[in-house]
């Protein structure tokens, strides 16, 4: 993944680290790794300091409420490595909702459920770009 990886993270240090995290991570959410890259990319570009305009965080985006919600109030989301266990997270207790629809999971990630442009957008990123035959 790390050639992939190249053209968002320059940084061949960084690179490393984030695709080691990101692994870790999504494994402890019982995630595949690749649909994480996909959401990342989708949602940031991989761009830890990312903040969209409707307020969500980091390289998965996040919202701050989340912190109420499952962290501490000291969270900082702009921290990528503790970004990227909140998104683990939430991304895995939505698939469970769901109970494994990965379309629903991924539009209830992102606050449109009943639509699937978002789905879409990242199920097209994860093949085009992320897939790896098993």
């Amino acid at each position: 993944m790390e050639p992939r990886l190249a053209r968002f993270v320059h940084d061949e240090a960084l690179r490393g680290e984030m695709l080691t995290r990101i692994y870790h991570e999504a494994r402890l959410a019982g995630l595949a790794p690749e649909i994480v890259l996909a959401v990342i990319q989708v949602e940031s570009a991989f761009q830890p300091q990312a903040i969209s305009s409707a307020g969500a965080v980091g390289l998965m985006q996040i919202m701050p409420f989340w912190i109420r919600e499952l962290g501490r109030s000291a969270d900082d989301l702009m921290d990528p490595w503790l970004n990227l266990r909140y998104g683990c997270t939430i991304l895995a207790h939505y698939l469970a909702v769901e109970r494994g629809d990965l379309t629903r999971a991924l539009a209830r990630y992102n606050g449109s459920l009943g639509q699937t442009w978002y789905p879409e957008r990242v199920m097209r990123t994860w093949t085009e770009h992320w897939w790896v035959e098993r």
